[in-house]
């Protein structure tokens, strides 16, 4: 699905992917976007989401439906699922990168 969006709408370049998944399991990458914030908003379920920067792991714990995350632009994130989670991503999908261990 995300290669054949990404061909049929230029990379993302300048335009926002609205899109809702469900997840059991932790995630297996870190992901970055570097052309803009993505927000997350929990709709059911439990996530932390880890933010990696230069000074260090953040973390952010998604406990309740409407709880939400601003993944500022270039940080490199992932979400740790305890219990299974759905949640609402607005993602500025240009240039987005994953790697299994993301430089500090």
């Amino acid at each position: 699905l995300y290669e054949r969006l990404d061909r049929d709408y230029g990379g993302f370049k300048s335009h926002v992917l609205v899109s809702a998944h469900h997840f059991s399991d932790t995630w297996p990458t870190w992901e970055v976007h570097p052309n803009g914030d993505e927000m997350v908003v929990l709709l059911s379920g439990h996530a932390e989401f880890r933010l990696r920067s230069s000074s260090g792991d953040e973390s952010v714990h998604l406990d309740k439906p409407g709880s939400f995350v601003l993944v500022p632009k270039n940080t490199w994130h992932t979400a740790i699922i305890s219990e299974p989670a759905s949640m609402l991503f607005i993602t500025p999908g240009e240039g987005t990168l994953n790697e299994v261990d993301p430089p500090r």
